[in-house]
């Protein structure tokens, strides 16, 4: 895969260490000119250029890349060196050090971790220099592996901050249109229902009665729908559900009124409350009964219709809170328990009303309140634990 110039002049720009390394190169040669340049088939681009000898280059400029020795170096991926090319058997009749006026020059590729010829760090003077003996190429092949890991680092940053940029925007803009969504679908359910509410006020056959009843139910099962879409959309934000905690306010009659409307709308459901928590707790009542009417509609839905549904509000053995929901049924398996709580999930073979946000939704709500969603399974029952620890 071919190195993108423009991305790889910026982060060797961009690499604080590169400037520090060509001033140690030029001193330790006594060479004039020092650069960093990316180089690829077609192209070799100046990224940074330390210039004592008034070769007239700067970062960002370009060479002919024919016209460069760094074009060898990134055919073969071995160093070009030589200390005068006037007296050295193979590059005295080249026409490149003609060309610039070079009598001494090294070149070694810079290669990153991938095997990707990214460049090379050369350097060059009009003078002859001892190059090809003593520590000169050593040094270079290591400052050379020294550029590749930063400039490395610096792509792969730049990288990931692209990648996080449009993964940010993807997702903001998914919520706003959830969330709009949702907003937009109320005004037409609420005309629905309330034109279905005049409407029984007046004189009505069996039949409009019963049409009647249906498009209340359906309206119901509509507004669900639409909450649960804005709840997803709230609960994925970064700010997460919000929540109005009332600390006086009694338990039992919250908890009392969704197992009244669950028994209600599943009068065929043998489901029993028990509520032991005398004391005020601090939850979002409103939230706290959507959990729990989450979690009797999974009861309803996935237990057993000839075995009960047992509710049970408690302060355990530590002083948390404890509300759980009990069904029979078939145990449902590990792999699967593990999904419950992700958005859209239903399981296998299950009912598929709704959306399946209820449980993620669920979730969310007892994580808003600092506390957990738990499942567990097994032949005796299936139990759904909401468990809030509670100051002091």
């Amino acid at each position: 895969m071919t190195i993108d110039v423009q991305a790889g002049i910026a982060a060797i720009q961009a690499v604080s260490a590169i400037p520090a390394i060509l001033q140690v190169v030029c001193e330790t040669t006594g060479l004039g000119f020092a650069a960093v340049a990316c180089v690829t088939e077609q192209r070799w681009v100046a990224g940074a250029v330390r210039d004592g000898v008034g070769f007239g280059m700067k970062p960002g400029d370009e060479l002919p890349i024919d016209t460069t020795f760094c074009d060898r170096v990134r055919r073969s991926h071995v160093e070009v060196v030589f200390d005068d090319a006037a007296n050295d058997p193979v590059y005295c009749n080249d026409p490149i050090p003609k060309m610039y006026g070079i009598a001494s020059y090294i070149s070694v590729p810079i290669v990153l971790a991938d095997g990707r010829f990214f460049g090379t760090l050369c350097a060059l003077d009009s003078r002859p220099a001892p190059l090809t003996t003593g520590p000169t190429v050593p040094m270079f092949r290591l400052f050379a592996q020294l550029i590749a890991r930063h400039v490395e680092d610096q792509m792969l940053l730049v990288a990931s901050r692209a990648e996080l940029a449009v993964l940010h925007e993807t997702n903001e803009l998914r919520e706003q249109f959830i969330a709009v969504l949702g907003h937009d679908l109320r005004s037409p359910i609420a005309a629905i229902q309330s034109g279905a509410r005049l409407l029984q006020r007046e004189p009505q056959s069996e039949r409009g009665r019963a049409l009647l009843d249906l498009f209340h139910q359906t309206t119901q099962r509509m507004a669900r729908l639409v909450d649960d879409l804005l709840d997803l959309a709230r609960g994925r934000l970064a700010g997460g559900l919000d929540l109005s905690r009332d600390a006086a306010r009694p338990l039992a009659p919250t908890l009392d009124q969704v197992v009244a409307e669950t028994r209600a709308a599943s009068p065929d459901r043998d489901i029993r409350a028990v509520c032991t928590v005398e004391k005020p707790v601090p939850v979002d009542h409103a939230r706290l009964a959507q959990l729990l009417s989450n979690l009797l509609n999974n009861a309803v839905i996935h237990g057993a219709a000839d075995q009960p549904i047992e509710v049970h509000a408690e302060l355990d053995a530590e002083g948390a809170f404890r509300l759980s929901v009990a069904n029979g049924g078939a145990p449902i398996p590990v792999d699967v328990q593990t999904q419950l709580f992700r958005p859209y999930y239903r399981g296998r073979g299950g009912n598929n009303q709704g959306l399946g946000l209820g449980l993620y939704i669920a979730a969310q709500i007892a994580h808003a309140h600092g506390g957990t969603l738990t499942v567990t399974s097994d032949a005796a029952a299936t139990v759904f634990t909401f468990r809030l620890p509670l100051a002091g």
